[in-house]
């Protein structure tokens, strides 16, 4: 079963009107005519239960084709006016050291989509990298500052191969050889 997932510039586009549908990188690429990266976005509005959500998305959720299978419905925490969760003092009470925690908080079910993204001005492939960001002194969007946080590390330069073993020794009278050292 391979996935043909949507070619376009952001997840609602992904589902209404996609450049095509590529399941490798390569093709995507052919697709879009430029760089692809691989993403899964919410998309739509925020549903209060599992239930409304698939009411709502029923069809694209349980597809006809297995190759149509790049969404899915996720449980996410409902976003608060700005609202944090207070830190929590150890109580050091009736044996316990942590007070009974708090109710949950309010969660929502989004529609998600998994697609091939093309780079647009707004949102380029990668984001800077956090030693590039935190040197160049400048105020960072929070999505930006998400992305560098969920993107890999990479190294400033190729890492250099390594002379010898741990269990390796150079004898002085000829460096040019490598001995084991047990």
């Amino acid at each position: 079963m391979t996935i043909l997932y949507p070619v376009a510039t952001n997840a609602e586009q992904a589902l209404s009107r996609p450049l095509g549908r590529a399941a490798r990188e390569s093709e995507a690429r052919r697709r879009a005519g430029g760089a692809v990266a691989f993403t899964t976005d919410p998309a739509g509005p925020a549903f209060p239960t599992r239930e409304a959500a698939i009411e709502a998305y029923g069809e694209r959720l349980e597809p006809a084709e297995p190759a149509d299978r790049f969404c899915q419905l996720t449980q996410q925490v409902a976003a608060e006016a700005g609202r944090a969760p207070a830190p929590v003092e150890p109580a050091f009470e009736d044996g316990r050291r942590w007070p009974a925690p708090g109710p949950a908080p309010r969660t929502v079910w989004r529609l998600t989509v998994s697609y091939w993204r093309i780079p647009t001005a707004e949102r380029p492939l990668d984001p800077p990298q956090a030693r590039q960001a935190r040197r160049g002194k400048q105020a960072l969007e929070p999505q930006t500052l998400q992305a560098i946080a969920r993107a890999p590390l990479r190294p400033v330069k190729p890492q250099q191969p390594l002379d010898i073993g741990l269990f390796e020794v150079r004898p002085p009278e000829a460096p040019h050889i490598v001995m084991p050292d047990e």
